[in-house]
């Protein structure tokens, strides 16, 4: 077809109403996902591609929700184009995370990436993600040191560690206004960065608090027994246990407490593997009224309408309801989405650029937040964490007072 046949052409498309389309309007915006898609922490990983999935559905068909980019279809800003997420497994090694990282940069030519679950694992891709000025998006990772290493592309859109056991201890000296004694607690943690990270901000409060910490229990993170360490925490009896464990050892732990005879007085975790719906089908049964933190409950369908259209449409994909982390993943990838909108840009300077200045009231979100909004590390500082109890076999939000659906039973084996 010659030159005068193109233009006759189009004007024969022009007169019949048929938009020519756009290059740009059909251009896929790539963005690479690193989480455990093997291994231990596979069934973790495959819950947060479903979560991602579910945003991304959500960006490129329509739809009428009160979410960033949660009206219309595609992103407006990149003339309608679509997002396709490229997964990789980095199957929970901060190395394989590391190569993985910069073949989805160099090979797949992604405009960014978010992940990954282990925040060891979070170290080294932010790491790579940076060398190569490719913002990064923290989905679920929680260590606090994980935003202070000076890094431009990094953002967080949740929670660290640190905010997280600042709600515990708030939890407690309420608890103490009421007349509950609360003295000694009993730490636990898996000996990686999530953990030990978890470990020192915990013992920092404990220590300005006035709480006395009667036992710093670390462990081989995917150990194969725990009893050593279980048979420590029956002895001391600490008014409360506070462990830091992903799920497989969050299991071994409830397990190997029901069999050495130990039921705490209360248990006040670190998220991760007791947020998992995994974990309560597997030992739930053993440890009614346990408490972990968390970012997010289905208590808050009644307030936000949005909440229960996405847990419609997540449990669609998954067979099971949005829990802490899978969330968290959402949450973290529409703000990632709308940053790449607003730049306008597959451009990793422009897209940071438009992150570092997102605004998102809490009101348009899933999420019991007041704001996403990032200060000058990525951090964002206005994701409030909330305490949930396992009780008749379902978390409810007990704390801060003001949110919560139900009140705490403690002990826990009251």
């Amino acid at each position: 077809m010659n030159r005068r046949e193109v233009l006759i052409a189009g004007a024969a498309a022009f007169a019949a109403g048929i938009r020519p389309v756009s290059a740009q309007a059909s251009k896929e915006v790539l963005i690479g996902a690193l989480f455990p898609l093997t291994g231990a922490a596979a069934q973790t990983g495959v819950d947060a591609q479903h979560a991602l999935n579910t945003a991304a559905e959500i960006i490129n068909s329509p739809h009428n929700l009160d979410l960033p980019l949660g009206a219309g279809a595609g992103l407006p800003g990149l003339g309608g184009s679509k997002v396709k997420i490229i997964y990789a497994d980095h199957q929970s090694d901060a190395q394989k995370g590391r190569a993985e990282a910069e073949r989805l940069i160099t090979q797949e030519k992604v405009a960014a990436l978010i992940g990954t679950y282990q925040s060891a694992v979070a170290a080294t891709v932010s790491q790579t993600a940076e060398r190569y000025e490719v913002p990064f998006m923290s989905a679920d990772n929680s260590s606090p040191s994980l935003h202070r290493r000076g890094l431009k592309y990094f953002f967080r859109t949740g929670a660290h560690d640190e905010m997280f056991s600042a709600a515990m201890f708030d939890f407690f000296d309420a608890l103490r206004k009421k007349g509950h004694k609360i003295e000694t607690l009993a730490l636990f943690h898996e000996d990686t960065i999530f953990g030990t990270d978890s470990a020192k901000a915990q013992t920092k409060l404990a220590g300005e608090r006035g709480y006395k910490v009667a036992a710093d229990i670390r462990y081989q993170a995917n150990t194969a027994t725990l009893s050593s360490e279980v048979q420590q925490l029956k002895t001391l009896n600490a008014d409360v246990v506070m462990p830091s464990s992903y799920t497989n050892d969050s299991i071994l732990l409830v397990r190997t407490m029901s069999e050495l005879g130990y039921k705490p007085k209360a248990i006040v975790a670190q998220d991760a593997g007791f947020s998992e719906k995994t974990f309560y089908d597997t030992v739930g049964d053993t440890i009614p009224g346990s408490i972990t933190r968390g970012s997010f409950s289905l208590d808050l369908a009644a307030k936000r309408a949005s909440v229960g259209k996405i847990n419609e449409l997540y449990k669609a994909r998954s067979g099971k309801d949005l829990n802490d982390l899978t969330s968290r993943e959402f949450t973290a990838f529409l703000v990632l989405a709308d940053g790449i909108d607003r730049a306008k840009s597959t451009d990793g300077a422009k897209i940071r650029e438009a992150l570092a200045a997102t605004s998102i009231p809490g009101e348009r979100t899933i999420m019991p937040w007041k704001q996403i909004k990032f200060d000058e590390s990525g951090q964002n500082n206005d994701a409030d964490p909330i305490l949930l109890q396992y009780v008749n076999s379902k978390l409810v939000t007990i704390f801060p007072f003001s949110a919560a659906a139900s009140e705490p039973v403690w002990p826990m084996n009251a």
